[in-house]
């Protein structure tokens, strides 16, 4: 079989024959995965997200969180 010589659907046919045939199901689907470009802006969301939050908030729930647990023991 010459690669080249294969429609581009045929060539996308027998790769996921191959992926299904070698790594099963939910291998297949775990690589594909890999590929997915997703959407948005995630440098823009996570500025929007993380806006508030600064060293001292985190630094205050983690001693609040290390509190709160040996409280509890």
């Amino acid at each position: 079989m010459n690669a080249s010589e294969l429609t581009l659907e045929q060539v996308r046919e027998i790769g996921l024959q191959s992926l299904l045939r070698d790594l099963g199901p939910v291998g297949m689907i775990r690589f594909l995965q890999q590929f997915e470009l997703g959407y948005g802006d995630y440098t823009h969301d996570r500025s929007r997200w993380l806006n508030d939050f600064t060293v001292q908030a985190l630094a205050q729930e983690i001693a609040s969180q290390r509190h709160a647990r040996t409280d509890n023991t």
